[in-house]
């Protein structure tokens, strides 16, 4: 089976999506606006504005299956037994699905055949941040991290039938891998300046990440927000779609972003800045980078509606509320246009 039969029904291409986190507390304000401007492919929503429990690594706790964590002052670490971390990451991520279904039901999206889309930290990066009890990362310790990679498997699948379940509707997963690069280079600190933690050998790496995507029953996007996109290691793995912020990109990749479209493999890029910039933009300003980087690799334009989404460049959590929606807005008018009418776009 192709990668693109593989995510047939949850990813196509010409659609606009977010990455994830948002800006504010309100969990309704929130999924009403994403719902609405992201109709094609909305996201449940991070607010990471709410502290403990409800940032990216945080609410991976709500998640685990017989695994807890507690939190310290450098960010969190391996609990013996669930605590306050758990509960916090539990109630905001039951807050965060009651106000998605809210949204979803006043849109008149039940039973639409519209897609979902949740976000997780993917296990390379979570296993890079969260520590052991004496305060090594999870990643230098090889059981830890099999436990910790096939904990987060089994209840990201859990998770992920509650949602489908819950909206009627096929839900696409996103692992979010920040740290990806770093893993693979070898360039997280330890502990201390004569504890370094080692580079990840890619056969290693491609196995725990490859654990939790073929333990989900659809389709996996996997997104980095790196300055540089282990693109090459990703082709290597069983994600049926790939996205990164098009700003890191250089010519050294443009060979290896060919050979995930070649492969029939979905790439979601990150055209709209995550700051508001200092001066309005239009779509077109936001569209011309996709178009010319289909250009450049010799691909027919066509390709803009088949195998490309488009997105904010990365979360935006961080962004003015005023700026956050018309990101999406942006996003999603730039994806129709490479839906509609990708070959008569002109930036001359």
């Amino acid at each position: 089976m192709s990668d693109i039969e593989t995510g047939a029904g949850v990813l196509r291409g010409g659609i606009a999506t977010g990455v994830g986190s948002w800006p504010g507390t309100e969990s309704r304000e929130a999924a009403a606006t994403v719902v609405g401007e992201l109709g094609e492919l909305p996201h449940l929503v991070e607010l990471p504005g709410r502290g403990v429990g409800a940032d990216m690594v945080g609410r991976v706790s709500a998640l685990l299956v017989d695994m807890r964590f507690d939190s310290t002052t450098r960010g969190y670490r391996l609990a013996v037994r669930p605590g306050a971390v758990a509960r916090r990451a539990r109630d905001f991520l039951h807050a965060d699905l009651d106000a998605l279904e809210e949204a979803w039901e006043t849109a008149g999206l039940m039973g639409s055949g519209r897609p979902i889309k949740v976000q997780v930290t993917g296990p390379l990066t979570l296993a890079a941040e969260v520590e052991l009890p004496l305060g090594h990362r999870v990643i230098t310790d090889s059981g830890a991290l099999r436990d910790l990679s096939e904990s987060l498997a089994e209840g990201l699948a859990t998770h992920v039938a509650e949602v489908g379940k819950r909206l009627a509707t096929d839900v696409l997963v996103q692992l979010d891998e920040p740290l990806l690069t770093d893993v693979l280079e070898g360039s997280l600190s330890g502990v201390s300046m004569l504890n370094t933690v080692r580079a990840m050998p890619e056969p290693e790496a491609l196995h725990v990440l490859d654990t939790v995507i073929g333990a989900q029953s659809g389709p996996v996007l996997v997104h980095s927000c790196a300055a540089k996109p282990p693109l090459g290691f990703l082709r290597r793995s069983g994600a049926a779609a790939v996205g990164f912020d098009i700003s890191t990109i250089h010519t050294a990749d443009l060979d290896r972003i060919g050979e995930l479209l070649d492969d029939g493999r979905y790439l979601v890029l990150g055209l709209v800045p995550t700051a508001a910039p200092d001066k309005p933009v239009t779509w077109r300003e936001i569209a011309e980078p996709g178009v010319r980087l289909i250009d450049r690799l010799g691909f027919r334009r066509r390709l803009l509606a088949e195998q490309i989404l488009v997105s904010p460049a990365c979360g935006l959590a961080g962004a003015p509320l005023s700026w956050a929606r018309q990101a999406l807005s942006l996003a999603a008018e730039t994806a129709r246009v490479y839906a509609d009418e990708p070959e008569s776009i002109n930036f001359e």
